[in-house]
């Protein structure tokens, strides 16, 4: 199984870079990158990374991006950062590193984070009936008009949009469609 790596940093440049050494190992499958720290949360949740390589000026600490999710936070550090501030994260990777020390303090970093204990903490995938009601809310539907559709009651939709609020912990709209399309259950052309 190869270890999600997802890319937290606004510099194309530097992405570019990472994403060019990263792509070259097949141990790793690299996430779209994320450039801005508002879609940070929900880009975790919809692609469940093993890895997030952060800027630490994009986000405060480990904890704060980790959760109680087992993810690694690795600090990409290519301009000072105070040394208190780096304790914050699991591991350093300076810019300026070879690509097997990047590769390697990846992989062990990786290796030092816990299985999920909590069973019903895997328990994020959707139903057959719930990623139905996805997609419908992704297209736009309001919840009559999905339940006219699924031939459901209304509740029962509302039911569903909780349990998929439950499962993936996004609440937007928006979030839930940026949720489909990574999940390949819908493409931008089925959009409204």
């Amino acid at each position: 199984m190869k270890t999600r790596v997802l890319i937290a940093e606004p510099s194309e440049v530097i992405v570019a870079g990472l994403v060019a050494i990263l792509s070259d190992v097949t141990r790793f499958k690299v996430l779209e990158p994320v450039t801005d720290l508002t879609s940070l949360e929900e880009r975790i949740v919809a692609s469940r990374p093993d890895v997030i390589i952060a800027n630490p000026t994009m986000v405060e600490s480990a904890a704060a991006v980790r959760g109680n999710r087992p993810i690694g936070v690795i600090a990409l550090v290519y301009q000072y950062v105070e040394r208190l501030k780096l304790k914050r994260f699991d591991a350093v990777i300076d810019i300026r590193e070879s690509k097997a020390a990047i590769v390697e303090t990846i992989i062990e970093t990786t290796q030092a984070q816990p299985e999920q204990s909590n069973p019903s903490a895997n328990n994020y995938e959707l139903s057959k009936r719930e990623t139905a009601v996805l997609v419908l809310v992704a297209k736009g539907l309001t919840n009559k008009e999905i339940a006219d559709q699924l031939n459901v009651s209304p509740h029962t939709v509302m039911s569903h949009r909780k349990n998929i609020v439950n499962k993936t912990g996004i609440k937007s709209v928006a979030g839930l469609t940026v949720y489909a399309m990574l999940n390949n259950l819908i493409d931008e052309s089925t959009l409204i």
